[in-house]
């Protein structure tokens, strides 16, 4: 008998690793097409500016929309996932995504396209909240999990510097509404392949944990809270200032009801997890860094060097080619081999260099020698970094709580994305301001004002390392 059941376990063991890994294809699909969303509209933006009529003030509208609901709903959506089922939440925001992205691709005016991106953002948070509550789920045992984390990771950093090619291609060869419309084949494909091979998780149910005055506090308190960082450039100081304090004060609200509701969105014992809150916040300052380079190195290729759309799409590949090869074929290894936390320190390490190289990037330089050594760096640091974060944020978390966990990580990304991008970009326009108020000539002055940005990065950079090396050392606890 004992054979018996032996040979019927080696039978059944390919079947399941092979759903699992066909799990992890779909759960890379749809979170690709939600990150893909976040940087494929900037190169295109200038061509719907034209059709649609849109100021430079209502054209960041556009992304704003976007990232307003996507990072204000990622903790909700992801604690809903652990009540209601992380499949079905998931499924959904598919849908909810491809349809709004139907409606942009077809929108014929400016406030249509706002608020069908808008929805696109809700879809958004929906399908990303869970995934890597389901990720770890599906692979509890830890090589194959950070092998699993490594994979999916790599389709998110490849995914995010990928847009950026994508949406000079096809703006340049069949419009802007195609890329939106390009992803209901997708869409389509991700949702049937998710409802076909997901396996249903039945969650907690909304009686076991529905604390609905808390989530509308910390949902507008994450929505306030993007919104002040991506439109602080479209008001005065003292309207910023006192949307920040009305953001603070929900937060506020929504600590103290945490504390006293009898089910809480979010247990309070939950953010006393080292790993968890160290990691996120490590997170912060390392994506807050990373899309300094992505975006403000972008604009020193076209306003600096003088590159075209495609161009700079071009050549932004190197990125996420380094980032998906070694992710794939080195991260896991590397963490099975020597730890997570020399190996998120290794990688911190080489987007610091990487940063402090770009920083010195000449009014009169070149690609091959002032821009390609430092993004090989910072692809080859982030590729190391930000598996091992993932694996020590998410084991902080118990596995009822993980879909929770999932969209906190979730929301520190986009918070630190859009901190990072609104002060980078802010520090370079005002120090290119004042040159140029000086006499100085304007490439020069532009130059000079990225590398201020690329300068702050470093010290970025530099914080998150040591924050790393401090909080999340092994054998504090």
């Amino acid at each position: 008998m004992t054979a018996l059941i032996s040979s019927r376990t080696r039978t059944r063991t390919p079947h399941r690793t092979y759903s699992r890994w066909a799990s992890l294809l779909v759960l890379c699909a749809g979170a690709l097409m939600t990150i893909l969303d976040g940087t494929i509209v900037t190169v295109a933006m200038p061509a719907m500016q034209t059709d649609l009529g849109f100021s430079g003030a209502g054209l960041a509208w556009v992304v704003n929309a976007y990232l307003i609901p996507f990072g204000g709903l990622l903790l909700l959506a992801g604690r809903l996932g652990d009540l209601l089922g992380r499949k079905r939440m998931f499924t959904a925001g598919i849908a909810v995504f491809t349809v709004a992205s139907v409606l942009c691709g077809l929108a014929t005016s400016r406030e249509l396209l706002v608020a069908a991106r808008a929805v696109q953002g809700v879809g958004g948070a929906m399908a990303s909240a869970v995934v890597l509550g389901m990720l770890v789920a599906l692979f509890p045992e830890p090589r194959e999990q950070a092998r699993a984390i490594a994979v999916f990771s790599a389709v998110g950093a490849g995914g995010a510097t990928l847009g950026t090619f994508l949406g000079g291609a096809l703006t340049q060869a069949a419009g802007w509404h195609w890329i939106f419309l390009i992803n209901l084949p997708i869409g389509v494909v991700a949702w049937l392949a998710a409802v076909r091979v997901l396996s249903p998780e039945p969650g907690a149910g909304l009686r076991d944990g529905a604390d609905y005055p808390g989530a509308a506090l910390v949902t507008g308190a994450l929505m306030l809270t993007v919104y002040v960082i991506v439109g602080s450039g479209d008001r005065g100081r003292t309207a910023t200032l006192l949307l920040a304090a009305l953001a603070l004060a929900l937060f506020v609200a929504f600590t103290l009801r945490q504390i006293r509701a009898d089910r809480p969105l979010l247990r309070p014992g939950l953010l006393r997890s080292r790993l968890l809150t160290g990691a996120n916040a490590v997170q912060v300052l390392m994506v807050a860094t990373m899309y300094g380079f992505q975006f403000i190195g972008a604009l020193y290729l076209q306003r600096v060097l003088g590159f075209d759309e495609l161009t700079t799409g071009l050549a932004f590949l190197p990125a996420p080619l380094a980032i998906g090869l070694l992710m794939t074929t080195l991260s896991a290894r590397t963490v099975g081999r020597f730890g997570a936390y020399p190996v998120l320190l290794t990688g911190l390490v080489l987007i610091t260099g990487g940063m402090a190289l770009l920083s010195r990037a000449p009014a009169d330089g070149s690609y091959p020698a002032d821009v390609l050594p430092p993004m090989l760096l910072l692809a080859a640091g982030f590729a190391a970094a930000m598996p091992p974060l993932t694996g020590l944020a998410m084991s902080g978390a118990p596995g009822e709580d993980a879909g929770l966990a999932s969209g906190l990580f979730n929301t520190t990304q986009v918070v630190g994305g859009s901190l990072g991008l609104a002060v980078l970009s802010t520090l370079a326009a005002s120090r290119t301001d004042t040159l140029l108020g000086g006499g100085a000539e304007l490439v020069p002055a532009t130059a000079e004002g990225y590398r201020l940005a690329f300068r702050v990065a470093v010290g970025l950079a530099a914080a998150a390392l040591v924050l790393a090396a401090t909080v999340l050392r092994p054998g504090r606890d």
